[in-house]
């Protein structure tokens, strides 16, 4: 578990940096893949799926 995190915290930074300097890259894409894939085996993904779920159903209850 310690190791995931650490792992988590390692990619989140790293996509940041690369979000902030150069843009969103094919290579800068895979590891942002890699970060959410490691962030969806944390304790906190269930919060991210319901706090998603919550912004998709508020979304769709807007009437254009």
């Amino acid at each position: 578990m310690i190791v995931s995190i650490s792992c988590v915290v390692l990619l989140g930074v790293v996509v940041f940096i690369f979000f902030r300097k150069d843009g969103l890259k094919a290579s800068h894409a895979l590891v942002a893949m890699l970060f959410g894939f490691y962030l969806a085996s944390t304790a906190i993904a269930p919060s991210i799926k319901a706090g998603g779920e919550s912004l998709a159903g508020l979304l769709g209850g807007f009437k254009f």
